[in-house]
């Protein structure tokens, strides 16, 4: 397959590199130091307590110089989709596939979702409906990512253990290019699960990093931190079940406890969230995408969300006051 992954921080880099590994054609879209670096030395894989080794790929800073693809791995945070979502446009032949690769609720989300949401456009995190227009949810295979990564410097990625991934038909069939595309994930090294239920399987996985992400941003404390304070514990479950009645509402059931999810994330322990990453990093961090679409959701459906308001309202404040979510 022709593929390229559009973003190349941790994860965009690790999909990157294990399918060209896999014998697939791949081209990339980077800027600034890693771009620098992709074409210097090409694209590094370094595992724990090994040398690393490099592989070439076709680097480009814009989109327009790659032609069109088979599949396009989108891999970019939340604030910057808007605009990559422009320039992915011209990889788009007329079957390319789009795979985000992403974090919280997707634009394409209430497509082929039956009940009270159904095919209701997201103006939390597409506000001018620019991404759907560039990215109809036709193009789309739903991808839920339970995969760890680093980048030591630019250019060079460090794989964790977690490899796993779970794709889906935004519509819940089962389709010729969904066999195609995990097929090819699988022989990148990917443990991939097919699901007819994708938007549950997103659902689950910010139900369980939706309280983490945000008030670790807050108080800059690491997720075992968080747990252990029984006040703070207390409030994550009152906003989990919120979400929890939200998504009995739009067909996204959750068959675990609050009480038992956390305990998942207690494993992690001294963990910091991706959220809290970007913070100290001075990057924008993905409020919209992982918390106001659920309040959002939860005002289509008619479900009050006064925990989650109270978090949602403090982190942005928060994330304003040192200029990392605009005004």
């Amino acid at each position: 397959m022709r593929i390229c992954v559009f973003g190349m921080g941790a994860i965009g880099g690790l999909f990157c590199y294990r399918l060209a590994a896999a014998g697939h054609e791949l081209s990339c879209v980077a800027r600034g130091a890693t771009l620098a670096a992709l074409r210097e030395r090409g694209l590094g894989l370094v595992e724990e307590g090994g040398e690393a080794s490099y592989i070439r790929v076709r680097a480009a800073q814009e989109s327009a110089e790659l032609g069109a693809q088979d599949l396009v791995v989108l891999a970019v945070k939340a604030p910057a989709l808007a605009e990559a979502a422009s320039r992915v446009a011209s990889l788009l032949g007329p079957e390319t596939v789009v795979l985000p690769a992403m974090n919280g609720v997707p634009w394409w989300f209430s497509s082929g979702l039956g009940g009270p949401l159904a095919g209701r456009p997201l103006r939390s995190v597409d506000p001018l409906l620019s991404i759907a227009a560039a990215i109809p949810a036709s193009r789309v295979l739903g991808c839920v990512v339970h995969l760890g990564a680093s980048c030591p410097e630019p250019g060079l990625v460090r794989p964790l253990p977690l490899k796993r991934l779970i794709v889906g038909e935004p519509a819940g069939t089962s389709t010729e290019r969904l066999e195609r595309v995990a097929l090819a994930l699988r022989d990148a090294g990917f443990e991939v699960e097919q699901t007819p239920s994708i938007q549950r399987e997103i659902w689950y996985k910010l139900w369980g990093n939706m309280t983490m992400n945000p008030l670790s941003a807050l108080t800059g404390a690491t997720m075992d931190r968080i747990l252990d304070d029984p006040l703070v514990a207390r409030f994550c479950v009152d906003v989990m079940a919120e979400a929890r009645r939200i998504g009995a509402r739009i067909g996204c059931p959750i068959d675990q406890t609050e009480e038992d999810r956390m305990a998942i994330s207690r494993t992690l322990g001294a963990f910091k969230t991706s959220m809290l990453q970007d913070v100290e990093a001075g990057r924008p961090i993905e409020l919209d995408a992982i918390v106001a679409s659920v309040k959002e959701i939860g005002e289509l459906v008619g479900e009050k969300t006064p925990w989650i308001d109270a978090m949602l309202g403090l982190t942005r404040l928060k994330a304003r006051t040192i200029g990392l979510y605009p005004d």
